[in-house]
Parts: C-alpha cells; structure tokens; sequence
C-alpha cells in the first residue's frame, strides 16, 4: 500500500488533519476530523467493551494527567526515560542515534568504505569490492547512489529488523568516536556533520502553581500506567475487588520524541489503551500467556487478518532487568514493521518500586487463599501463621505479597493507524477503480448512509425518514446530492459498510434496497425493518445473495 495515498485520503475525507495546519503546524501532533475522531472513539469503546465491560475481573480509572513528580522518580522516568539524540550540523535536523543508519565514506566523492567491528565499536576499513555489486553501480557513481539512500535509512525500529544488505551501513552508536568525521549523515552533502550522541529525556515539562522554581516542577504523564499503580491500593480498599483482578485506562500521554515521523506512528502526543493485570505471583506466567494470546486474537477479529500482523517474543538482551517475558504484537505498516502492543511479565517492580518511594504499603492480603488454606497448616490467625515465619524476607508469603503485573499496553494512535493501512483497498467495479476503505462494522464511522435515488416524487422525504429512525440507533448519514454511483463512492471511502437507497420501487411495495460496502451486492428489505436488519448485519449476520452493483 501507497502510504502517500493513505494520507491523502485521511485529510481529503476528514479522518486525520496536521495540528494547527493554518499556522504551518505543529511537528508531531495530530488533529482527528469529523470520521477520524469517530473511528478511533470506535476502537477506544470496543477495548474498552471487551476488556472492562466484558469481564467480572477488571475495573477502570481515569487519572490525571499532572500527578506528584515523585511518581516519575519512583517509576525511573525522571532519571533513566533518556534517548540518545544526536544533530546534523548542516541540515539541522535530529535523530535518534540508536536508530539511525548511516553510511561511511573515506571522503567526499569517494566511494563509500566496509565497516569492521572491532571491541564492540565499528572501524571504517578499506574500499569493499562488492559494494559495486550490491548497489548496481560503478564506483564513479557509488555517491550519487548513497545520497539518496542514505536519506532513508533512519528505521522505526532497526534492531528488529534484518540486517542492513549493505555492507558500508550501520547504527551511528555503533561508530567509533574517531571515525565519526567520516560519516554521512541523511541528507547531508558533506560527512562529519553529526555531532556525538548525548542523551535526551523526553518528558514534558511544566510548573504547578504561580512560582516557576524547582520546588513547582510537574510532568505530563509520559504513559497512563503509573496512574494506575498510584491508585493500587484505593482501589482495593474501594472497589471490592479480589485477586486476580485487572485496572484499565485510556487516556493521553505525552513524549517529547526526538523525531517524530511516520504520519501518527510516532507522536509527541498520542493515546493509550492500557491494562495493569495483577495476580498472585505462583499465578503469573500462566496469565502472561493468557493475555499475550488473547490480545494478539483481538486485532484478528477486529480485521488484521493478514501476514502483515506478527507476534514476537522478546530476545532475553531485549528484556527490562524486571521482566521475566514481554512479547510485542506487531504490524507491517508501509514505514516498516513496528509495534502496536506490548504484553509485559513485568513481576513485582511496580508496585515494589512506589511502596519503597511513597513509604506506603502496597502489599495485598488474599484472605480467600489465607481462609481455604489456614485449617492445614494449623493456625487459626495470620498472626500465628507470621511468628513461623520471623526473619524470612517475606513473612507473609503466599498469603500477603506484592501483586505480580501482567501489562497489555495498546496505542490507541497506532491501532487506528493499523486499521486504516489495513482497510485501504482499491479495486475494480463496473470498469471504474475505486478506493475503499473496508473496516470492521464495529469500528467504521458511519454505519450505514442513506439516499433517495432522486431528488422528487417523494424520495427524499421517505428516505430522511428513514434516516431520522436510524440515528437513534447508529451513526448514520444522509446524501441526496450528486449520482447514486457517487454517492456509493465517497461512503466506500469512508468506510461506511453498507448504504440503504429509497428508489421508485419504494413507493410502490414499501421496499428499499440494501448495498454492501465489500461486495458490492444489493438486496430488498422492507422500509420498516430497516433498523433491526442493520442491527443484525453490523452484529455479523450474513449478507443475503443478491445481483452486483
């Protein structure tokens, strides 16, 4: 797929527009129109349907998005949340230096040189031969060649991907300090124009109160997670909940990305969709297996059906010192393959990193395991059961203990982004190409749009009144203007899934004809059972049989 035509597309029919597009914008930050903002509202409810909603064993918050700096230190962002950043003197742009390729030249208008690793650092070494053969080009034209090229080699997620085809490529970290005169950086003409990495940290930050000093610093939340492990223990004293039991929230976050790119891949403010998952610690790999493959199912039967959807387990290199398993599901957008969820084994480290910071007890009590058990091992309290047990590390275990955490972290950003990439079809109907967009029902703008064949005889008074019914029940949207061919056209690509159309043979028998956004089949249903068909169809009922369009 184009992405170039998916952006066009996303502005053109008011999915997506650049923030503050009247000033110029604003570099990564996004603005979501009339279907845009419909769509990804769409997604947020289903997860949140299916993960709160849906279950007996979750329950949701909506924190703040300013909390105590002191959340930010005890989570480790205040003091570890760096990237390595690095500047182009000449182009005055920046990038990631763990995430930028670059190629090495002995000097301008020569052609580029092989790398050697040599102690963990890579040395420039001498003229590679089959640099010819790998780029198809002479050694007179290798640099008009490695311009253009080295232009696009700053990768979303390098490390996860194969290793450069070229053997005059690599990661500028990996570069040796002296070496770094010799490289050029994308889109420059000259090397050496990078300078050293230095690290970035990449929460926003902002003051609280009418004095700006040190004593008045605040953040934007960098993620929701934290929101949610603050109010561990309100909600347990609150919310009567039991172990095994899950916290949810979507909300906004913030990043001061050092690049951000990729349309709304990367942004510098996106939302998320997470869940913090908290069970027994003797319980925990068998509910990291559970929802690493449960969320993985849900982009499948939300319409990620194809091989562009992927599951990865996390290299042991890869893993937090915390997390004994993380896996990413991930998606091969037009950019690149990347992340759209991570479901995290991050152990106790949370909770055990605010209890030592706030000075409060977030330990839990599991009075339903304590009260089967206590008759076995001859105690009748718990205080009995913990004099046994003085001087061990953790007295009170199995029965008091901090909660494991299983975390299933979603961007809400980059699953509409996924979807999209993945609804966009264009195909043949009729002798005409078009453009479609082939959501799931559940999470397409509008679901159904309405139109009288013409402007007379009536038709449009019953076909508003048909769509005056249905809006108590669904999004839905009314189009008289224009040929019916046309119509059908802009809802394909807005990926409205079915169209309903009020035409002569509606006068006479009190039918209408129903269209399929897919197939472009047609059927007849009567008028008044317009609504419960819809219903019945977005549901997943099947599609009668019926002539093309």
């Amino acid at each position: 797929m184009d992405m170039d035509k998916l952006v066009s597309l996303c502005k053109r029919r008011g999915f997506i527009f650049p923030s503050s597009e009247i000033y110029g914008g604003i570099n990564g930050f996004w603005d979501y129109g009339p279907l845009g903002v419909e769509l990804k509202r769409n997604i947020k409810d289903a997860w949140w349907r299916d993960i709160v909603q849906g279950r007996d064993d979750v329950v949701g918050l909506d924190c703040s998005i300013i909390m105590h700096p002191k959340v930010w230190e005890a989570s480790g962002h205040v003091g570890g949340f760096n990237d390595p950043m690095v500047d182009c003197k000449a182009t005055q742009q920046r990038y990631r230096a763990d995430q930028l390729y670059v190629f090495g030249l002995s000097a301008k208008n020569q052609p580029p040189t092989d790398f050697e690793v040599v102690g963990g650092t890579r040395k420039l070494g001498d003229w590679a031969d089959f640099w010819v053969s790998a780029v198809g080009a002479s050694p007179a034209d290798a640099w008009e060649t490695a311009c253009p090229r080295a232009a696009k080699l700053l990768k979303t997620k390098p490390n996860r991907l194969e290793a450069p085809a070229l053997a005059a490529t690599a990661l500028y970290m990996e570069i040796a300090a002296e070496d770094r005169i010799k490289i050029l950086a994308p889109n420059a003409d000259e090397p050496g124009t990078l300078t050293a990495p230095r690290q970035f940290n990449l929460m926003f930050k902002t003051s609280v109160g009418a004095l700006e000093d040190a004593s008045s610093v605040a953040y934007l939340r960098p993620e929701t997670a934290q929101g949610i492990f603050a109010n561990f223990k309100n909600v347990v004293d609150t919310g009567r909940v039991k172990m095994p039991f899950g916290i949810a929230q979507v909300g906004k976050s913030f990043r001061n990305e050092i690049t951000p790119r990729n349309f709304t891949f990367r942004s510098r403010e996106f939302e998320q969709m997470e869940l913090e998952f908290f069970c027994h610690p003797e319980e925990a790999a068998e509910w990291y297996a559970y929802w690493r493959k449960a969320r993985f199912q849900w982009y499948v039967d939300h319409g990620l059906k194809s091989d562009k959807l992927r599951l990865r387990d996390h290299a042991s290199d890869e893993l937090a010192f915390y997390s004994t398993g993380t896996a990413d599901i991930e998606y091969e957008f037009p950019f690149g393959v990347s992340e759209l969820e991570g479901i995290a084994h991050r152990g106790e480290y949370d909770l055990g990193q605010h209890q030592k910071f706030s000075g409060k007890d977030l330990s839990y009590f599991d009075e339903e395991r304590w009260e089967r058990d206590k008759a076995g091992l001859g105690h009748n309290s718990f205080k009995e059961y913990l004099k046994t047990r003085e001087g061990k590390p953790n007295p009170g275990y199995p029965y008091q203990y901090i909660p494991n955490v299983i975390e299933p972290s979603a961007g809400a950003d980059r699953a509409t982004l996924a979807f999209l990439c993945e609804a966009y079809k264009e195909d043949e109907v009729a002798g005409e190409t078009r453009t479609v967009l082939k959501f799931h029902p559940r999470f397409a703008p509008i679901k159904a749009a309405v139109f009288p064949l013409v402007k007379k005889d009536g038709m449009p008074e019953k076909a508003d009144a048909i769509y005056r019914d249905l809006r108590k029940h669904f999004a839905v949207f009314y189009d008289e203007k224009g040929a019916i061919g046309r119509r059908y056209r802009r809802q394909d690509e807005a990926g409205t899934p079915f169209g309903i159309t009020v035409d002569g043979q509606t006068l006479t028998d009190g039918t209408v004809t129903f269209r399929d956004r897919d197939t472009c089949r047609q059927w007849r249903i009567p008028a008044d059972g317009v609504v419960q068909a819809l219903r019945d169809l977005l549901e997943g009922g099947a599609i009668p049989g019926g002539e093309g369009s």
